[in-house]
């Protein structure tokens, strides 16, 4: 993959689907590794706790690896950090300050925070990287410190524009510099690289302005207690609960440990204003006027393990619903995640609680781009060959007929998929090679020990259940010296199928009795046949397929 006078770009991640952002740049000797994120397990991965990008490529060329560049601190662009560094120790890894204090945080969970390098860069600022130079531009966000990249290569410019929206009242001040865009797209630029996740999306996506002023509108003339839940890592939105907060008279406690991290690392950094005393222990709100109070809360996805489904089914050590209370869900639901928070919701219902969630609201700005801004980046960047990224194929293929829209001649617009190598002249672009990619599935301390075998069997077990059939066998001569004896997990009730039990056993007991007439003592072609006969009498019985293991121990 190092053929001279061409870039290859290549996706790790974040194609075809949403999350587990990753992207390579290569160029001769040189590669460079553009964000490092998680995806999220759907429903058909029983016990996964989160999916990592393959890195196997990059580990085989480690050695021509210049550095990793994060375009901001979201999970799906970060998450996958403590992992990958596991496998590429040595090489530097460039963020800015929010996005790396969030990294840090990651790294010393996992333990490894004092061997990575994290080099710490502003929006304006270039690094040089093997052949490559990569320039930081401010982009708005759902999360401060949010940049694009402008990478300098021997072919030309590319822009790879991370996620980002267009918002001209944000409220920390800071548009995205649309001026610095303009003037490299007057220059001249080779590829446009672009989120696509909103492409659906008709005009504009929301300020944080006006987000700010309806939360405004939920704080005034509300006399019960308030719990608001957004995503952790949402700096403003924090911000925005807790300047209501001040002007109403509020006290303000956090629950949720990804939350607190946030809260802490931002305040630290100076991107958070929190005026002295309004912030309270968790453990205090119970002494405090119901009108005083404010809680802010991790779980605005539904997530087992969060604060708010800890609170809503009453399993939450400090925090219990009481009638009246006014939850504000501040966050749009990840695709896949809609029932755990229909669940959620529902739940606060039956207690009693105001739940205010629907869109109508408008109490969450979403962070990406809609298709009116999509269009705005492509007039001002002008590019020559586009290539839409981090989105399912029916985002990419939206964003695609965009860019013909706007200009962009249809041969040179590519749609790539995980893996594939997207080889970059000066003057031309195509589909080449393929390099190994696919998910990683971290369970627990174990990455990469479940496969798709593992998967299988999980989802056999939770549709149809085990059963275990139990036998002693004599070494002496294979005779029957116990059982058998039945047990099952999530397939019947043994107390209410006795006649049904009577009947396995009877099967597992002839099956015993013909290999011994046959003289069979090869114990692992006895498991095979009771478990044939099992699976097959089961399945003609109850129409049921459970996984059937045959245990036989030797006396």
């Amino acid at each position: 993959m190092s053929t001279k006078e061409k870039l290859k770009i290549a996706a790790l991640g974040g194609l075809n689907e949403i999350g587990k952002n990753m992207y390579l740049y290569e160029y001769g000797q040189d590669i460079i590794v553009v964000d490092c994120g998680i995806g999220f397990p759907d429903d058909e991965m029983y016990g996964i706790d989160s999916v990592i990008p393959d890195i196997t490529y990059l580990v085989k060329n480690k050695n021509r690896v210049r550095g990793i560049v994060l375009t901001h601190g979201h999970e799906d662009h970060i998450g996958a950090m403590p992992f990958v560094m596991d496998e590429l120790m040595d090489v530097p890894v460039y963020g800015t300050p929010l996005t790396n204090a969030l990294v840090n945080i990651k790294l010393a969970e996992h333990g490894t925070a004092d061997k990575v390098k994290l080099n710490t860069v502003k929006a304006g600022e270039s690094v040089k990287l093997g052949c490559f130079k990569v320039e930081f531009i401010h982009v708005n966000h759902s999360i401060p410190d949010s940049v694009a990249l402008a990478i300098k290569t021997p072919v030309g410019v590319v822009i790879h524009t991370g996620d980002y929206k267009i918002d001209t009242t944000p409220i920390d001040g800071g548009m995205i510099d649309l001026a610095r865009l303009g003037e490299l797209g007057k220059r001249g630029v080779l590829a446009l690289v672009s989120d696509s996740t909103n492409v659906e999306n008709q005009g504009f996506s929301l300020s944080e302005s006006v987000v700010a002023a309806n939360f405004e509108n939920q704080f005034k003339d509300c006399h019960e207690r308030i719990i608001v839940t957004t995503f952790a890592s949402n700096v403003h939105r924090l911000q925005q609960v807790i300047n209501c907060a001040r002007k109403y008279g509020r006290k303000v406690a956090v629950t949720g440990r990804s939350m607190e991290n946030v809260l802490r690392v931002a305040t630290e950094l100076g991107y958070m204003d929190i005026p002295s005393g309004i912030l309270v222990d968790i453990n205090q709100i119970k002494g405090l006027p119901k009108d005083r109070v404010v809680i802010i809360s991790t779980g605005s996805q539904g997530e087992t393990m969060s604060a708010l489904h800890r609170i809503a089914f009453n399993e939450h050590k400090q925090v219990e619903i009481m009638p009246g209370d006014k939850i504000i869900i501040s966050a749009s639901a990840i695709p896949g995640n809609e029932n755990s928070i229909s669940q959620v919701v529902d739940e606060l219902f039956r207690r009693g609680a105001t739940v205010v969630y629907e869109r109508s609201a408008l109490l969450h700005a979403s962070g990406h781009a809609c298709r009116e801004e999509l269009k705005l980046m492509l007039a001002l960047v002008k590019p020559k060959f586009f290539i839409p990224v981090h989105g399912e194929y029916r985002h990419l293929k939206l964003h695609a007929d965009l860019a013909k829209q706007m200009g962009v001649p249809a041969k040179n617009v590519v749609i790539s998929d995980l893996g594939k190598v997207i080889e970059v002249g000066s003057r031309s672009i195509k589909l080449g090679g393929v390099i190994p990619s696919g998910k990683i599935f971290v369970d627990g301390t174990g990455v990469g020990d479940v496969g798709s075998v593992v998967l299988r069997d999980r989802k056999h077990l939770a549709q149809d259940g085990m059963l275990v059939v139990v036998v002693s066998l004599s070494s002496y001569d294979g005779s029957l010296v116990s059982g058998p004896d039945i047990i099952t997990r999530g397939f019947v009730y043994v107390k209410e199928a006795e006649e049904l039990m009577q009947e396995l056993k009877d099967v597992a007991y002839d099956v015993i009795e013909e290999c011994n007439s046959r003289r069979i003592k090869d114990w692992s072609g006895i498991k095979g046949t009771m478990k044939t006969r099992l699976s097959d009498y089961l399945y003609k019985k109850t129409k049921r397929s459970p996984m059937v293991l045959p245990v036989i121990m030797e006396v």
